[in-house]
């Protein structure tokens, strides 16, 4: 004669469980979700690569990105994903300081192919000249090298007193060894440009 009827069921105890709150922080009247689907949806949340190619795989994908990030530096002058070498203030002003002045230095490769190609010409007039243009130039960029140092040094020390200053000198001449279209990174200033008084 009694029937029992069912309890109607709330919106409440319906409402959809947020995955990303814990158990505890549910709303009142939500179901809990088991330990099962709790530790699935952690799993699905963390993706953390177990396997040998998985992790294989992630190492590659890293060093992809380090890769592409380097690159992309190397062209804009990002210092975040520049090499260690080319960090800091201190190389950023010895690369601006470089590229801002014209020197005889990076006319060296230029005079050694032209003294190459002269000195295969067959003949020893122009094998002469060629090897007496060689020592001028060599001669030049002596000169030149001590003068960069020289005045780089004075520049370093009212800039940056107290910072090491270890290398400096082989890091400019390396630099400006190389032709304006070949440094890496990228020539931020043009030549001529005044360099700003602080770097950070």
């Amino acid at each position: 004669m009694f029937r029992r009827t069912k309890p109607e069921t709330s919106p409440e105890s319906t409402a959809p469980v947020d995955p990303d709150l814990p158990a505890a922080a549910q709303p009142k009247g939500r179901p809990t979700p088991s330990r099962k689907e709790a530790e699935a949806l952690n799993k699905a949340r963390n993706k953390v690569p177990r396997t040998r190619k998985e992790q294989a795989e992630a190492r590659r994908l890293t060093r992809g990105e380090s890769s592409s990030n380097m690159r992309a530096a190397m062209k804009t002058g990002d210092e975040r994903h520049l090499p260690a070498r080319d960090q800091g203030p201190v190389r950023r002003f010895i690369r601006d300081y470089v590229d801002s002045r014209f020197s005889f230095i990076e006319l060296l490769l230029p005079v050694m192919v032209v003294v190459l190609v002269l000195g295969w010409s067959g003949s020893p007039a122009l094998a002469s000249f060629a090897n007496a243009t060689l020592l001028a130039v060599l001669l030049v960029i002596v000169v030149e090298v001590v003068r960069m140092r020289l005045r780089l040094r004075k520049e370093l020390t009212e800039r940056f007193p107290d910072q090491p200053q270890n290398g400096a000198t082989y890091y400019a001449v390396m630099r400006a060894l190389q032709m304006r279209f070949m440094r890496m990174p990228r020539a931020q200033v043009k030549i001529g440009q005044q360099l700003p008084e602080r770097y950070r």
